[in-house]
This record gives C-alpha cells, structure tokens and sequence, in this order.
C-alpha cells in the first residue's frame, strides 16, 4: 500500500533482504493497492491476475513466493504461498466495528465471490505456509487449505538489545482500530503516576487516541508517530515493558521485538498471533482487553522491577528460538 510502511511491507523486505545474503537473485514485485472502495476490490485483484511471472526478458523465474491479498492471484508455474494475511475485513473481521463488510446483500456477494477466489488461487499454490498458526488456522476455516505456519524473526532482531527498566511503557504499531491502542491509553488513567506511556506509531486513529489521552490528568501519554529504528530500539530497550494488545492478530513484530529486548509483553485473551509466544505470568501478561486489567498489569510491573526483568528474560529466551533459516529452506524446498 502506497504511502504505508507496516508490518507485512516489513515481512517482504526482510524475505528478499535474506534471500539475497544466501546468494539468490529475488525481486520484489508491487502493484499499488487500496483497499476502498471495496466494490474495487475484485478488479484490484484480477490485476494481479494478469501477470505472468514465469520469465522476465527470456530468463526462466524459478519460484514466486506470494505473501498477502492479492499476490497470490499472480501466474507461476512454481507458486508458494507463505501467507501474512488475505483481505481480513471480508474474512474474520465481517460485521465486526473493524470492518467495513457488514451482512447487506451487496457485502455477502463480494464478500463469496473474494473467498471462493482466494480458496481456487491458493489451491494453485504448490505448498501453503503461513507467518503464524493463526493466520494457518484461518486458512483452513474459510479456505479449507492447510498451511504451515513458518515464524520469523522481526527486521529489527539483530539490533536489538536489553536495557534498564525504565519508567514507561511501550505500545508500537499503526494507530488503527483493529490494533487497540486505546486500550494501553485509557489504561493510564489507572496507572502508578510515575508510569508514563509512550506510543510509536501512526494512522487514522491518532487524533481520537490524542483527544483520550488529552482527558487524562498529569499528561501522561505522549505520542511519537513513526520513530525512525534507532530511536525504536532505544525505546525497546529502556522501557518497563511493551503493551501490545490487538484484535486477533495475525503475528505481531512487536511481541517478538520486544522479547529480544528483554521486555514482558502486555497482551490481550483476544489477541491472536500473540497469544502464541505470550505466556501469563512466565514472559508477561495476558489480559482481558479492558483497559482496567491492562493497567493492573502495567501496575504489577512498576511495583516489582526484579518481576520485569525475569518476565524478560524468559521472553528474549523464547525469541531467540525464531531464526530464519528454517523458513528459507522450506520456501525454497
């Protein structure tokens, strides 16, 4: 998407940066992409449709590696999936206050037409993987194709590292409904006041999320929009720990980019992806999403840093275990 640099834009760069360092010659490959009006998006989708990526200027392309919706529409005689995420508003998301399909007549039929393509698109693929068992189990549901799931580590692990408990906590991603970041802000108005909050991240949220924050006593809540990645990792680094707590997310950098900094991580019972690496109590907490069991959480920390810090050590252990030559090797397999 134009304009937007988030985690699955992420995902790509770092698959083609590590593809290269193993000596393969990869490209990336991006046709812009809108997501409204959504009656577009099944022309947006048959644009993909019309490449042909089996031979670039007569030299054979050996493997096309499709991510997301609508990449995988793409021809290739050799097409591997690995799945971040297909068109979530049409999927799990339908009906719900983070989408805009709802259950009008118009929604139900571009909303059979997308699933019934997706599910003949992925079929042609000659393996199904995904970048979380959550995503996997998607797949299946309303696809009934079966995928691996096959985790990565974050773009930043190799520059991130351990630092003082610090008197903030950390929330990281686009400012947008299905990310929750209200939650970690309202929390604040419950939090031991020498806590603070700071938010990293931008989107269409962000005025509303001010104007909350706005309505706390003390100013509590400070917003730094898209931090370059040194700052990022010097936020990491010093922070008590990282709230994350998104609506069924599909993986989530931001668990694991805190783990290697050695920060417990602040999630949510509905959560998704997270809920794969999060473990309560062993590397960090799982909440319900109400932003009063998140401050309690927030508490607990702030009350007993020799508690944050062994919640992080176990957290950065548990990363440690994501490399990304497993994934490569059966990509490529």
């Amino acid at each position: 998407m134009p304009f937007v640099e988030g985690g699955a834009e992420l995902h790509v760069r770092a698959l083609v940066d590590q593809l290269r360092q193993r000596g393969h010659a990869v490209e990336r490959v991006a046709i812009p992409f809108r997501p409204q009006p959504k009656s577009e998006l099944l022309a947006q989708a048959a644009a993909w449709r019309l490449l042909d990526l089996s031979s670039s200027n007569g030299i054979p392309i050996d493997l096309f590696i499709a991510t997301r919706f609508p990449t995988y529409f793409a021809r290739h005689p050799r097409k591997v999936a690995w799945v971040i995420h297909q068109h979530r508003a049409a999927y799990e998301l339908c009906g719900t206050e983070f989408s805009d399909f709802t259950h009008r007549e118009e929604d139900v039929a571009i909303r059979k037409r997308l699933i019934a393509l997706d599910t003949e698109m992925l079929g042609e693929c000659r393996h199904g993987f995904a970048n979380a068992q959550n995503t996997a189990n998607r797949l299946m549901k309303f696809n009934g194709i079966p995928a691996r799931a096959l985790y990565h580590p974050p773009a930043l692990a190799g520059r991130l590292r351990e630092g003082p408990f610090g008197n903030y906590v950390l929330s990281v991603g686009r400012l947008e409904a299905v990310k929750r970041a209200d939650l970690a802000v309202k929390a604040m108005a419950n939090v031991d006041p020498a806590v603070h909050l700071r938010v990293v991240g931008d989107g269409s949220r962000r005025a509303e999320l001010e104007a909350i924050a706005g309505s706390i006593p003390g100013r509590r809540v400070e917003f730094l929009g898209a931090a370059p990645q040194e700052q990022l990792v010097d936020l990491y680094a010093n922070a008590l720990g990282v709230v994350y707590a998104p609506f069924d997310e599909d993986y989530g950098y931001v668990t694991l980019e805190a783990f290697l900094a050695g920060k417990p991580v602040i999630t949510a019972t509905d959560s998704g992806g997270t809920l794969e690496f999060v473990e309560d109590s062993v590397n960090g907490f799982i909440t319900a999403p109400e932003p009063h069991a998140i401050s309690s959480a927030i508490n607990r920390l702030a009350s007993d840093r020799a508690l944050a810090a062994r919640l992080g050590a176990a957290g950065r252990t548990r990363a440690h275990a994501v490399t990304w030559d497993g994934v490569i090797e059966q990509l490529l397999g």
